[in-house]
């Protein structure tokens, strides 16, 4: 079969080309493929792929745009923990420094962005805070957004959550009350919101994975409000991938790396990337507006605290925010101790 037949045929659907595929070998256990495209093309009937797919699709499902993609602009803005900081990697980079080597041939501009600074030259700037929780990076996200404009968040936040049990049953509400926080701040900002990677403590592994198997609900829920929240799958990085119970040793850094940039990449192909993005106002030029199923549940909680005794809203903010002293890069899990 030539390869223009082959083309012809894309425009069909999976189930015509699976039939196809079926009536031209039923009597041929072992079909001979005479040439090459007609041996792609029945690989990706196998595996439930359509033709148009063929050499750009990866086992986790990921479809990235043309070959040769570009955007004029990466302004990246890591947010996060002490993973994101860079703890455990030879370089105290990261996954910085793999993800902007994959980013450099797609814009002549990636620049890592925040107010934190760690590892090696150019991917120092980040948001990653060491020992911080959810609660930590809520409330002080919009005014980092501000300062450093990205176009892109890059979120991996919660395993000091899990780490120390603190409320892990709620946590991924206080996850989308973060992202709350990133959208209304920046509507237009591309935020990839990623599970956590795996802990070598068993304790701390199960209730990550309970943590991990709520986060594509919550990104769900923004995507349904139209907002640009991508999901990104960590589950690549592996217990052989830590330096720690807790933090990747260089080669989890690069599967991040790689995670994240095929986050980049799917975002880029549905065209959400923007080169400026506004901060404190949705692309309208309205002000942003919180999704409606959190903004009351926020409000509940507000008229809620307002009842406690003024004593107990400060103890119960203390610990909300991981015990955090200040906005250095040693944010205490608990009293006074320095954390992950």
């Amino acid at each position: 079969m030539s390869p223009s037949r082959l083309t012809s045929m894309t425009a069909r659907s999976r189930k015509s080309l699976a039939a196809w595929f079926r009536s031209r070998f039923a009597h041929d256990p072992v079909p001979r493929l005479r040439h090459p495209w007609t041996a792609i093309m029945a690989t990706g009937i196998l595996i439930g792929i359509s033709a148009p797919s063929l050499g750009t699709v990866i086992a986790d499902g990921w479809r990235p745009p043309r070959s040769g993609w570009t955007v004029p602009q990466l302004t990246v803005m890591p947010l996060g923990d002490s993973i994101t900081f860079g703890t455990g990697s030879s370089t105290g980079s990261g996954y910085r420094a793999n993800l902007r080597d994959q980013l450099t041939s797609h814009s002549e501009d990636v620049r890592f962005v925040g107010s934190q600074r760690s590892g090696e030259a150019p991917v120092r700037e980040h948001e990653g805070h060491y020992g911080w929780k959810i609660g930590g990076l809520t409330g002080r996200t919009a005014r980092w957004l501000t300062a450093a404009k990205p176009n892109v968040v890059l979120l991996h936040i919660g395993t000091n959550d899990m780490h120390d049990d603190y409320r892990a049953d709620q946590a991924p509400k206080r996850l989308a009350e973060l992202i709350n926080e990133i959208v209304v701040a920046a509507p237009g900002v591309t935020v990839l919101v990623s599970s956590l990677v795996p802990s070598a403590d068993p304790r701390t592994q199960e209730r990550i994975a309970r943590f991990n198997s709520a986060v594509p609900q919550v990104v769900t829920d923004y995507q349904d409000k139209a907002f640009q929240v991508e999901y990104v799958d960590m589950s690549r990085v592996t217990a052989d991938d830590l330096r720690d119970d807790l933090h990747p040793n260089d080669d989890g850094y690069r599967k991040m790396a790689d995670v994240f940039y095929r986050g980049i990449a799917r975002a880029v192909a549905k065209g959400w990337v923007r080169e400026r993005v506004a901060i404190g106002a949705s692309p309208s030029g309205r002000p942003g507006t919180a999704i409606p199923f959190l903004a009351e549940e926020l409000r509940a909680r507000t008229e809620a605290r307002v009842e406690q005794p003024r004593i107990l809203r400060m103890a119960e903010e203390r610990r909300g925010a991981g015990a955090v002293r200040g906005e250095g890069t040693e944010g205490g899990r608990r009293g006074e101790r320095p954390g992950h």
